[in-house]
């Protein structure tokens, strides 16, 4: 019979290779980025895409004016042998809803509205019905919205670009199979589901299309078919939809009669006329889809293996005890220690030899030279006010005293001022040091403990009050050393510099070459 051409064409030719596909299709694997070869139906608006697909698989489908799919609408058909009542469900969100036959339509509806809304706006959400049945094959057939450019009221202005890329989003993986419906009564070229189709299978080593309406316009129809101006590589197939109330039997023995008797519609190749030849067709084709792509999808499957088990055995093992968890731990600091003494003090970057700010020895050298060439940009000796605060230091500690000869007391106020211009320059260096050596010590113990994302708050915590402690303890170092400076009058460079500008000034104020009153 007509009705189950699908069915007695797949259970003949290709059940060994669908039931491979099946297997793994209950097993998800789609949810991992692998693609299993499945039927698209593509068309431009109301050209009889979701009349196609209920012939195919004698299931009533929403039917009306303007866009009747508004949601990808993804049919599995389960064969099972064991069942003498159909069964039918509908799986969308978290909702598993039981229909029947006789109600899919209406159910189908019902969920649409749940998902894409009361108007005519559209979804990429899919609604999943489940088919199983007695004598139909395990296939998976995908309705889409049909293509529209024009928003009416109700859509969105950019329902175009909407639509567009939910069929790309379907018709990209190569093993899709493109089931490309054209109406009879329009120029082929002029159809945008032929250039989206083209757009990914240029070669049309993948697309079929399917001519409707072949009753409404047989004239020039042979033609159209023949010369191919639209580059179809799997050829055509005219069919004749349901019209009206008619059943799946009677519309087939219509549709055979119609290619049969009518005197344009028969001078049609045989092989590409009706459902059931559409039915074979799609078999075959799907089989030789399944055939070319299955070595790459065990490929994949096999891939996604290995990732896992990797990833799998880099997850830390579990801790049961708190043994287990400090030999862990002292592990982890074994190992942040051992990346600190590599970047901190040997200077080897070999873990990150592209990263130039773990690279912590050249940096720290960078900051001292930095600070090296900061330190007598403080202290400038060539502006309008040279010598005068030396001098007027001088003058206020005069005495009797041999001429040349720096008092103590001036020297050691000179030596004060310098210091305290320069004195906040070591605590802001070991600011910037200690902070930087916080940054790397920071990184390397989150990466050192990624596995255990427990530890990464704590650890963080344990590593700043460490770092503070040391910096405190540096600054108070550094302090101790400049008030050291403050009360010792020995210097090597800085009381030369000092003694020169003395010696200038001394020349300055003589008065007399004997003794001097200061």
């Amino acid at each position: 019979m007509a009705s189950n051409a699908l069915a007695s064409s797949y259970n003949n030719n290709i059940r060994p290779l669908l039931d491979a596909v099946d297997r793994l299709r209950h097993l998800k694997v789609t949810q991992e980025g692998i693609q299993l070869p499945t039927i698209v139906v593509v068309g431009d608006q109301s050209r009889g895409k979701s009349s196609v697909l209920e012939s195919l698989a004698g299931i009533t489908l929403p039917h009306g004016q303007g866009i009747c799919t508004r949601v990808p609408l993804i049919m599995s058909l389960q064969g099972d042998s064991d069942s003498t009542e159909p069964s039918l469900h509908l799986e969308y969100g978290d909702k598993t809803v039981t229909t029947s036959e006789d109600e899919i339509a209406a159910a189908i509806n019902t969920a649409t509205v749940e998902i894409a809304g009361t108007g005519k706006g559209i979804s990429g959400k899919p609604i999943t019905l489940v088919v199983k049945k007695k004598s139909v094959p395990d296939l998976t057939l995908v309705d889409l919205p049909g293509i529209t450019r024009v928003p009416v009221q109700g859509q969105p202005s950019d329902i175009y670009q909407q639509i567009s890329k939910i069929i790309m989003e379907y018709i990209t993986p190569k093993e899709s199979i493109i089931l490309n419906v054209l109406s009879a009564t329009v120029d082929f070229p002029t159809c945008e589901s032929i250039r989206m189709s083209r757009e990914v299978d240029q070669l049309g080593e993948r697309t079929l299309a399917v001519v409707t309406k072949s009753d409404k316009t047989p004239e020039g129809l042979l033609e159209k078919v023949t010369v191919d101006d639209v580059h179809i590589g799997l050829g055509y197939v005219c069919v004749r939809n349901r019209i009206g109330k008619e059943t799946c039997k009677q519309a087939r023995v219509e549709e055979e009669r119609l290619f049969k008797s009518h005197p344009l519609l028969s001078r049609l190749d045989k092989s590409m006329t009706g459902i059931p030849v559409l039915a074979e067709r799609l078999t075959q084709i799907q089989a030789s889809t399944i055939a070319k792509c299955l070595p790459d999808i065990v490929k994949k499957i096999d891939d996604k293996l290995d990732q896992s088990m990797s990833k799998l055995n880099s997850m830390p093992r579990n801790l049961s005890t708190m043994s287990d968890a400090l030999k862990v731990l002292m592990c982890i600091i074994k190992l942040v220690r051992g990346s600190l003494e590599n970047l901190l003090i040997r200077g080897e970057f070999d873990e990150f030899p592209d990263d130039n700010s773990l690279h912590g020895t050249a940096r720290i050298a960078e900051m001292l030279h930095n600070y090296h060439s900061a330190v007598p940009e403080k202290c400038p000796t060539t502006d309008k006010l040279f010598l005068m605060e030396e001098v007027r230091v001088i003058q206020e500690a005069k005495a009797i005293r041999l001429p040349n000869f720096l008092p103590r007391s001036a020297f050691l106020i000179l030596l004060k001022n310098k210091i305290n211009t320069i004195s906040h320059m070591p605590l802001e260096l070991v600011e910037t040091v200690w902070t930087y050596v916080e940054k790397i010590a920071t990184q390397m113990m989150l990466r050192h403990c990624d596995n255990y994302p427990q530890l990464k708050l704590a650890s963080q915590r344990a590593i700043q009050g460490l770092i503070d402690k040391m910096r405190d303890r540096s600054c108070k170092f550094v302090k101790d050393m400049i008030g050291m400076e403050l009360v010792s009058d020995y210097t090597v460079r800085l009381f030369g510099h000092i003694k020169k500008q003395y010696i200038c000034v001394g020349r300055f104020c003589l008065v007399s070459k004997s003794i001097q009153i200061w």
